[in-house]
């Protein structure tokens, strides 16, 4: 689920932005960093990107001749968030449809629960539906479900991840 990562990436910082000391060195890197990587998103490989937790390595900067800004060969660590096949997670359902629930895990806005997965339970319709076993537990909106992941797919145009989930296990269903 939570994955530490090490990067290699090149950060362009403007001229104007650098000193003598190199005190604004690090702290215009770090900041060009963050801004690129909320941009960014996620990745296919990494999953999502949570947080940069250090700036390892900085390289020699390259003076670019056009602009006159500096390109930095730099190193950090981050953390990610992606979803594997067969690992449970516990997600917020979004969405209450006659075939199943959307439900949200992080940064995961997209995990399709299928009624055809959901051993035991019914559709109930009304102003508000909800899905309820024999045992009356009730899955409905903003209800909080452990599910098990049974396929994932990324899309790169909108840069996220989709899951399918299942509630056919051990210790799976509403909290």
């Amino acid at each position: 689920m939570f994955i530490r990562v090490q990067l290699p990436w090149n950060v362009i910082i403007p001229a104007e932005n650098l000193d003598v000391e190199g005190l604004m060195l690090k702290k215009s890197i770090v900041n060009r960093l963050l801004d690129e990587f909320a941009g960014k998103k996620a990745t296919k490989d990494f999953g999502y990107f949570l947080a940069i937790t250090t700036l390892d390595n900085i390289g020699e900067g390259k003076v670019r001749p056009q602009t006159g800004d500096v390109l930095f060969p730099v190193v950090f660590s981050a953390v990610t968030f992606k979803i594997f096949r067969g690992e449970v997670i516990q997600g917020v359902v979004q969405k209450v449809l006659k075939h199943g629930v959307f439900l949200s895990c992080g940064p995961l806005e997209n995990a399709y629960l299928s009624n055809t997965k959901m051993p035991d339970y019914n559709y109930v319709t009304g102003e508000n539906p909800v899905f309820l076993s024999e045992k009356q537990s009730k899955i409905e909106k903003e209800t909080v479900v452990r599910v098990m992941v049974i396929g994932t797919k990324w899309l790169e145009a909108e840069r996220q991840f989709q899951a399918l989930v299942s509630l056919e296990g051990d210790y799976l269903g509403p909290l």
